[in-house]
């Protein structure tokens, strides 16, 4: 990874360089616009509205438009007056629970890693803060933008997350939340055992992204001069006459899919115990010869073991 700013963590009177990385990264397949016919490249020009003229970047700066569409001219002298910090530090506003932070605040992760002088005060803060369970509040400038963010730890390392400010975030204005649902004993019921029969350990590398792939897989079709054969779509259950039989039929399904995996398992382990029982009598036999045929008996006896052995370990 490639840091893309240097800066320090300020703790109090402590002070701790660090260098910042992206954490994540958007493996979306990319494209160009082309030309349909040749494949050429399209490209954009700067063209002014009013004159029709090319401009070039140097001539180019930022416009706010009025709501009576009027442009206020901005330069960079406008923006060199602003308040903004240059000191390139993490100020640790406060420390609070993970959970009064609203997960609809952040915005942007990065991870913080140490430079050689600041390890020890980096490995104190980090080690303190996971031993107290809260994250640290901190503000931060980062590309002509100051922002909140918090800092907690991720195997052993400072994660950044930038938050976005109160004002950022939309109010949720829906007509139903004013609306009186009436909801009725068994539904409440019948929903809340749905939610207990989808209950598991959330695992990301379970799941993946399957139109990416299916994407991924046209394109080396095309590079490849092969057919390409189209997907059939998933069939999809018919529709429940009402929300009742629906979320009893969401259960049962859930309850038979669960049941199946398990099923799948017993199923594999009885299959490796009758490998690791076939593997025993083979050893069996081969011991038996062993017994009239000397050394030479004697080491496929040893081999034949050995297999059986390693069968055993799978079936446990």
């Amino acid at each position: 990874m490639r840091s893309i700013w240097k800066g320090a963590i300020s703790f109090g009177l402590v002070t701790i360089p660090v260098k910042l990385y992206s954490a994540t990264e958007q493996r979306d397949v990319a494209f160009h616009q082309v030309h349909r016919e040749d494949g050429g490249r399209i490209k954009y020009k700067r063209v002014c509205t009013k004159d029709g003229q090319e401009v070039p970047y140097s001539d180019i700066a930022k416009g706010y438009e009025l709501p009576s569409g009027e442009m206020v001219v901005l330069t960079d002298e406008d923006f060199a007056n602003l308040p903004l910090t240059t000191s390139r530090r993490i100020d640790v506003l406060l420390f609070a629970p993970m959970e009064q932070v609203d997960p609809i605040y952040f915005n942007k992760t990065y991870y913080l890693e140490p430079e050689a002088q600041g390890t020890k005060p980096y490995a104190l803060l980090r080690d303190a803060l996971e031993s107290s369970g809260k994250v640290a509040v901190v503000k931060v400038a980062l590309r002509q933008r100051e922002s909140l963010a918090t800092l907690r730890v991720r195997d052993g390392v400072f994660v950044l997350e930038t938050m976005l400010w109160p004002d950022e975030v939309r109010e949720p204005d829906f007509k139903f939340l004013d609306e009186d649902v009436d909801l009725r004993p068994q539904e409440l019921q019948m929903a809340s055992s749905l939610i207990e029969s989808m209950e598991g350990d959330f695992d990301p590398t379970e799941y993946k992204d399957a139109y990416r792939e299916a994407l991924q897989e046209v394109i080396e079709a095309k590079i490849e001069g092969k057919e390409i054969v189209a997907q059939e779509p998933e069939e999809e259950a018919p529709a429940a006459s009402d929300l009742l039989s629906a979320l009893r039929a969401s259960v049962e399904a859930a309850k038979k899919g669960r049941s199946g995996g398990e099923s799948d398992g017993k199923t594999k382990k009885s299959t490796s115990g009758r490998k690791a029982g076939t593997g025993t009598k083979a050893a069996a036999k081969s011991g038996g010869k062993s017994g009239s045929t000397g050394k030479t008996g004697g080491a496929k006896s040893t081999k034949s073991g050995t297999k059986s052995g390693s069968g055993t370990r799978k079936s446990a």
